[in-house]
């Protein structure tokens, strides 16, 4: 047993994976036209990447989480139809 499962803390990872994902829905349910759902457009929109490994995409980091809470239905409607 570690000493943050005997005081009754949450491992770090547990806790960035929920911020992330609690952001995410907050995001989803914006307007189209609000800027930060332009920007993330704007992302998905890049053409040109320089050379090396691309960069990790919030969309990615997203999805994986999404896939290790078992929540890919929840993508699924996401991708394909645009809604929560």
């Amino acid at each position: 047993m570690t000493p943050l499962e005997r005081v009754g803390v949450a491992p770090i990872v547990e806790k960035l994976v929920e911020n992330r994902l609690r952001w995410f829905g907050h995001v989803e349910r914006r307007p189209v036209d609000a800027v930060v759902r332009r920007v993330d457009q704007m992302e998905e929109s890049r053409v040109k990447r320089g050379r090396g490994r691309p960069k990790k995409t919030i969309r990615e980091t997203i999805r994986k989480d999404l896939e290790v809470n078992e929540l890919d239905s929840i993508w699924f409607m996401i991708e394909h139809y645009g809604v929560i």
